[in-house]
């Protein structure tokens, strides 16, 4: 077995989920770092202005990642599932029909979002001050949206062979030069958010170049020639029957934080789009624990639903539940005592500290719900129920999410308070929904095909 391929069917649930998710947390955590890295950077040298421009354009460009995050998860899984049943050209066909999927798919976005980048910045009701910025921004990181479906493909590949290390390092190195472009383009040079993208894009590319040679050198299974890039259509159709559903749930989710954002916009102007920016990129950090988690449920519960194993699947996500319980309850008690010193990391603006810190105790109580709702929904999907993720999660973004943020916000009058409650009021939701679907026993049914008969008897 290469170094990079990992058997989750064996051994404790426990010791292997904390060995499996761990490098996949710090791998967030970093991959969050230097997202935040820009906003601080361009923060410090530039002002509330250009902190606005990267909060919008990034919204954008998260938009466009989340729409290729779908389609890697189902990768994750179905790779994952094949890896379990031992069916290893099945595992290299999946890998190849996935590269070939994510490269057109970057190449088409790129073009669509180059074309509604306006359009998309005026529905986010993006300041006049801050609408150059965010522009600039945006437009410089569509450009390199091939590396981040690259980036992202190459790690749900790995992932789906029990690897998390190998993705903790590549986005380390990411890190590293993305942090130290800032300061050259931003710092020494005295660009703006534009400089802050190219940092980005950069640093991007030279994690794909150098990942791929790693995997190369270290006789990774998938040769990389050209003919293993030619799509197999059993395997396009069970990528899409898994991806797009998971796809369309994280658009429609963006779509809604967005929204969320307009109303902020047009409640405070720059000081409340800046809120919103600074406090969404702490969130970023909030929720790794339960993103990690929920990750490494998917690929860890994928192989064992593979192999058969539906229990040792469920005790998978209930041990990753209380570890991101534990460390996601420790978070809200430090936002709630002192959500300005942490604003304060990214601004002094008082304005921007008074929307703020209404905004974020109202939303911090997301990350006590959310070890709970990525758990949930990492089963489901590992079990390849993606279309019920998806239900899932529109029906919670456009019944609750966004109704329960206008109606306080606004109707009700709490503002900020009430804008930042409709994250948690939608993941309420969603944990409703999916506890039934978990423990109605739904979730075991084989939805892929890829269980066999005899593994199902093991």
């Amino acid at each position: 077995m290469a170094s990079f391929q990992n058997d989750l069917t064996q051994g404790s649930v426990t010791k292997k989920l904390i060995r499996f998710s761990l490098p996949f947390l710090l791998s967030n955590l970093i991959q969050a770092l230097y997202s935040v890295a820009d906003m601080l950077i361009v923060g410090w040298f530039r002002g509330d202005t250009a902190i606005s421009g990267v909060s919008l354009g990034s919204q954008i460009t998260m938009l466009v990642t989340n729409l290729v995050v779908g389609f890697t998860v189902g990768g994750t899984v179905l790779i994952s599932q094949y890896f379990g049943a031992k069916k290893h050209r099945d595992v290299n066909e999946a890998i190849g029909t996935l590269f070939s999927l994510l490269i057109g798919a970057s190449v088409l976005l790129t073009a669509v979002f180059m074309l509604l980048a306006d359009p998309l910045l005026t529905l986010l009701k993006t300041p006049k001050e801050a609408f150059v910025e965010a522009h600039s921004y945006l437009f410089i990181c569509l450009c390199g949206t091939i590396f981040i479906f690259g980036y992202n493909a190459v790690s749900s590949i790995l992932r789906g062979l029990g690897d998390s290390k190998s993705p903790f390092w590549f986005v380390m190195i990411a890190c590293v030069a993305n942090i130290g472009l800032d300061f050259l383009f931003v710092g020494a040079l005295g660009r703006s958010s534009d400089g802050a993208a190219l940092a980005t894009v950069i640093a991007q590319a030279i994690s794909l170049v150098l990942s791929i040679i790693w995997l190369i050198k270290r006789g990774f299974s998938f040769d990389f020639k050209p003919k293993s890039f030619i799509p197999k259509m059993d395997k396009v159709k069970l990528i899409f029957k898994l991806g797009l559903p998971s796809s369309i749930q994280n658009t429609i989710s963006s779509i809604s934080f967005m929204l969320m954002t307009a109303l902020a916009n047009n409640y405070g102007g720059v000081d409340a789009s800046t809120a919103i920016g600074v406090v969404g990129k702490f969130n970023s950090f909030a929720i790794l624990p339960a993103i990690a988690m929920s990750s490494s449920v998917s690929s860890m519960a994928g192989q064992n639903i593979g192999a058969g194993y539906f229990d040792r699947a469920k005790k998978t996500m209930w041990i990753a539940i209380r570890i991101s319980f534990a460390i996601s309850a420790v978070i809200f008690v430090l936002v709630q005592l002192f959500p300005e010193y942490i604003i304060r990391i990214f601004t002094d603006t008082p304005g921007v500290i008074e929307l703020g810190i209404d905004y974020m105790r109202a939303f911090a109580f997301d990350y006590l719900l959310v070890a709970f709702f990525f758990c949930f929904n990492g089963l489901i999907i590992a079990s390849g129920h993606t279309v019920f993720s998806l239900i899932n999660g529109v029906l919670c973004s456009i019944l609750l999410r966004m109704p329960v943020a206008w109606l306080l916000g606004y109707v009700f009058d709490f503002g900020m308070t009430g804008i930042g409650a409709g994250a948690p009021a939608a993941t309420l939701g969603s944990i409703i929904l999916c506890g039934w679907f978990i423990f109605s026993g739904r979730w075991k049914a084989n939805r892929l095909g890829i269980v066999e008969e005899r593994y199902e008897k093991g």
